[in-house]
């Protein structure tokens, strides 16, 4: 139940373990993603600019609208500060996501809706971000206080977001963002059954996890996302305490009023209880409403999480296929006749679980991403033989969503989206090819459509304004008409099976199983019988004598068989337009922002032309970083558009001792990428006969870089090469002038890396196979006859027991003849060991990982330990050297160690993941450049750290 639609996410997310500050970085925006043959306008108001490719002006002047006349009618309940913020709307993805970011602050809403209308909603998807989504810009306008604010005016954007990190749970800036989206609409999450089917699994299944292991997960165990925990939250404090309650929290939270547990302090002084009070009244308040329908029994409860189990579709009476997920296992189809299961194959990445199958065929899409430009990618028909377990791509570079067979499986519909929004049905054959393209005069938005006979389909369609209903659409004309009343009630999951057809369709506090006869357009409601697993009853599927659906447990979603004349229905009567509930918030339909959307006009506003050049050098945060052996800060600068990226650094280098002042840019928007830069070094070294030789050096370059990305089907493949032309100038210290000449010289730093893995399950450590592979070679062009060739590889196998993995690494460096110069040494030499950048260095290491534990334990909201693991290793390196030493000799020596490294992957302050380990290491052989004793004890940091 990962919910796509994300919405804030911090994109340099800083963070403070312990008594050091750290940073994060999540990539939720991508460098340099769009083509430059796009075309950007703009419409510019007081609180948003909002960004968009040419052709989309109504959905850029609709967003517009909606944040310009939505933002100051809720501003009281969170804050009245505003700063502008740049919104861009990307179109080339198949991804229905959005999200906020400070450093730098913007919001980018990817336009492709999702097909699941019970998990997001049926809303129009711009309006539906745009609700959500500037919630957040208000709250970060108004989290700049206090402490928060003091480390913004030293750390810039950056810093802010440090604090607003460490003082607010990521839980408050979802929930407050779901209760605006559900206030302001006549649906939103809120209102959704399907958005708390996971809290209400636990409450069926007695599973009564504590407040820490419900803010951070498991690898064990279903925990549900943050997102309906702070929906809860958010909604009891308003019902309970006034629509001011949030602002005046959060105000004190951001300021860090009341120490070092400020949320916690503030939610005491404004509601007179405790914070566990608070919480555990807040979600005993809506498990109470839904006490009466959460009590049917659950079959067969797992200790930890078992399956999802999704999607069945009939063989016959006795045999199922449908989709299986676990958290060791990669995604697969699995058929399943009586008690046993079989795999037909692993599925390819695929960005939900949907399938259709037919007379031994299954049909699905396949996420795959553009070869260069990160955000366009495709959503492609696949085609699985059930009976050899072949599978092959039958479209390219599509975005084909819920495809479904004819009753012959000789053709199938599917639901495409172009970048426009457009949605449209396709009939194509199973080659791929396209046969018939159906008129959509109406605008609708389909989901799930499924043929019935051979000129109809009928789908679940939403209208323009975000109502649903079942369309039937005539094949030869493209005339569509609607089987039930048009409503905000979510409906979907469509089966068809003769004149019959099931869905099923949200009915107040519950996510129900509807009947049609369509010969005559009777309903019929499925009574329930207390003989079923799990909550709702999704994804129907009919044979001829049972029907299956899925419903979900604390363990997984779970398939439940019932023999047709076994079950009862009844008439689902004549007022079909149901309610969506409230569930006890009147909040919801007091405050003056209720439904305000409803209202809101489409202004006529201007639209202009959006320079790409429009504030390139964007310095938004200084960011300090340790990725040893480098230790570094730098002021970081991105343009809203993501395609050129600069930064001014200071980095210390522990193996050589060296200070570099820098600067460096590099645009995204061609293809290669171009970077250019300059650095002066201090204290350069490098070891003679015996001794360092130390020099300064200023050094100016230029490259091109290509990214490629070849990922497809069941593989996650990537390609990156480039070449950086380097002036250097080099002048030795005042020491050693009378033994060496300044010189300047010019070198080539070419490079190539490679990657390819397969996917990776919840619980793997690392992928089951991969392989890294990095090649880099400098050489001077002028002035100079140095050389360095660095290759290194790491190859990623199975080890004895899933989860487990065995990985072999290799490296080889090989310098030139050149006495004094030497390029910085990136040499993954022996562990324990104090390394030195030498003429030949060789390495092979042996790695073995695996878990230990899962303690799901922590203390004091700041530390919880999610797994301990074990990764225990032998390197050899062997290196050599001439003119080594004083008389000219050369040196010859191996490095060899042995020893393991006790990994703790944990969460700090109840959101930040971070991974750090202990580290024993026996030295086999002598540490000749440094330390004394063959035992040595480390401590292993993030690859980020503050």
């Amino acid at each position: 139940m990962n919910h796509l639609f994300t919405g804030y996410k911090t994109l340099q997310k800083l963070i403070l373990p312990a008594l050091l500050f750290s940073a994060t970085l999540s990539n939720a925006q991508v460098f340099g993603g769009n083509p430059p043959s796009i075309k950007w306008k703009q419409v510019n108001t007081p609180p948003a600019r909002v960004i968009f490719p040419a052709g989309l002006d109504s959905a850029g002047l609709r967003v517009a609208n909606i944040v310009q006349q939505m933002n100051g009618l809720v501003k009281p309940t969170i804050g009245f500060k505003q700063k502008q913020i740049s919104i861009v709307l990307q179109n080339q993805t198949t991804v229905a996501n959005g999200y906020v970011g400070l450093a730098p602050f913007r919001s980018e809403f990817f336009l492709t809706p999702d097909q699941n209308s019970f998990e997001i909603g049926s809303l129009p998807w711009p309006q539906q971000l745009a609700v959500h989504e500037y919630r957040h810009v208000q709250q970060y306008n108004n989290f700049n206080v206090g402490l928060s604010r003091l480390l913004r005016i030293i750390f810039g954007e950056g810093g802010q977001a440090l604090g607003n990190d460490l003082s607010v749970p990521n839980w408050f800036f979802e929930g407050d963002a779901v209760f605006n989206e559900t206030l302001v609409s006549e649906q939103g999450r809120g209102r959704l059954p399907y958005f708390f089917t996971g809290y209400r699994a636990l409450w069926a299944a007695d599973k009564n996890y504590n407040y820490m292991k419900l803010r951070n997960g498991s690898y064990r165990d279903y925990v549900p996302d943050h997102y309906p925990l702070g929906y809860m939250m958010v909604a009891y404090g308003r019902e309970k305490y006034g629509s001011e309650l949030w602002k005046n929290v959060t105000h004190d939270a951001a300021a860090y009023r009341g120490g070092f547990y400020p949320f916690q302090w503030a939610v005491k002084k404004y509601t007179g209880e405790s914070f566990q009070s608070f919480s555990n009244n807040g979600l005993s308040y809506f498990k109470q409403q839904f006490a009466e329908d959460d009590t049917q029994p659950v079959a067969e409860r797992k200790r930890h999480f078992d399956a999802n189990r999704q999607y069945p579709a009939f063989v016959n009476d006795s045999t199922i296929i449908y989709a299986e997920t676990t958290y060791d296992h990669l995604p697969a189809f699995v058929i399943k006749t009586g008690n046993k299961e079989v795999k037909l194959s692993t599925r390819s990445y695929s960005l939900d679980s949907y399938f259709d199958y037919n007379n031994s065929k299954v049909v699905y899409t396949s996420y795959r991403p553009d070869l260069r430009w990160g955000y366009r990618n495709y959503s492609e028909l696949m085609l699985l033989d059930a009976q050899t377990g072949q599978e092959h791509r039958i479209t390219s570079k599509a975005k084909y969503f819920s495809p479904a067979f004819s009753a012959d499986g000789k053709r199938i519909v599917a639901v495409q989206v172009d970048p426009s929004g457009k949605s449209q049905l396709h009939i194509l054959d199973t080659a791929g090819k396209v046969q018939t393209e159906i008129p959509n005069p109406q605008g609708l938005f389909y989901t799930y459509p499924k043929f019935y006979g051979d000129d109809k389909l009928i789908s679940a369609a939403r209208d323009k304004e975000g109502k649903m209903g079942i369309a039937i659409t005539e094949v030869a004309t493209g005339k569509t008409g609607f089987l039930t009343p048009l409503s905000f009630r979510p409906i979907g999951f469509i089966a068809v099976k003769k004149d019959t057809l099931y869905f099923t369709q949200t009915d107040g506090k519950n996510d129900r199983l509807f009947v049609m006869m369509l010969n005559n357009r009777s309903i019929l409601e499925m009574l329930p019988t207390g003989n079923y697993t799990g909550l709702g009853y999704y994804q129907p599927a009919v044979s001829d004598g049972k029907l299956a659906w899925v419903g979900f447990t604390a363990d997984g979603y779970q398939i439940n068989q019932a023999n047709k004349k076994d079950l009862k229905w009844i008439a689902a009567g004549g007022d079909y337009t149901r309610y969506l509930p409230d569930l006890g918030i009147t909040a919801l339909r007091k405050d003056s922002a209720a439904n305000l959307v409803a209202g809101i006009v489409n202004k006529p506003l201007p639209v202009t032309n959006y320079s790409k050049a429009h504030g390139l050098f964007n310095f938004h945060s200084i960011i300090p970083n340790i990725s040893d052996p480098n230790y570094s800060f730098a002021i970081t600068g991105e343009n809203v558009l993501n395609t050129f990226q600069s930064e001014l650094s200071f980095d210390y280098n522990t193996n050589e001792g060296y200070k570099q002042f820098g600067f460096d840019a590099i645009y995204g928007a061609l293809f290669p990428y171009i970077s250019a830069g300059a650095d002066y070094t201090l204290d350069r070294r490098s070891f003679y006969k015996g001794q360092y030789v130390y020099w300064n050096e200023t050094a100016v370059h230029g490259g091109l870089r290509v990214p490629l990305n070849f990922s497809e089907g069941k593989r996650i493949t990537g390609l990156t090469f480039g070449s950086d032309l380097y002036f250097n100038s080099i002048n030795f210290q005042q020491a050693y002038k009378n033994r060496f000449s300044d010189r300047a010289y010019s070198y080539l730093n070419n490079y190539i890396s490679f990657s390819n893995q397969t996917q990776q399950a919840q619980k793997n450590i690392y992928p089951r196979f991969a392989q890294s592979i990095g090649v880099n070679y400098k050489s001077a062009v002028s002035g100079s006859g140095a050389t360095q060739l660095l290759a290194t590889g790491s190859f990623y196998f199975p080890g004895l027991f899933v989860n487990h993995n065995f990985v072999i690494s290799l490296a080889h460096q090989q310098k030139g003849k050149d006495n004094v110069i030497s390029f910085s040494n990136d040499f993954p030499f022996s562990k324990g060991y104090t390394a030195e950048n030498l003429d030949n260095m060789n390495k092979v290491g042996l790695t073995y990982h695996l878990p230990i534990a899962y303690p799901d334990a922590g203390f004091g909201n700041l530390f919880y330990l999610l797994r301990l693991r074990a990764a225990l290793f032998f390197d050899y390196t062997h290196a050599n050297a001439a003119n080594f030493f004083t008389d000219g000799s050369s040196f010859k020596q191996n490095f060899r160690s042995a020893g393991g490294t006790l990994y703790f992957d944990t969460k700090f302050f109840n959101q930040n993941s971070i991974t750090f380990g202990i580290r024993y290491s026996r030295l086999l052989d002598e540490d000749f450049f440094g330390g004394t004793g063959r035992n040595r004890i480390e401590l292993v940091l993030p690859v980020t750290f503050f």
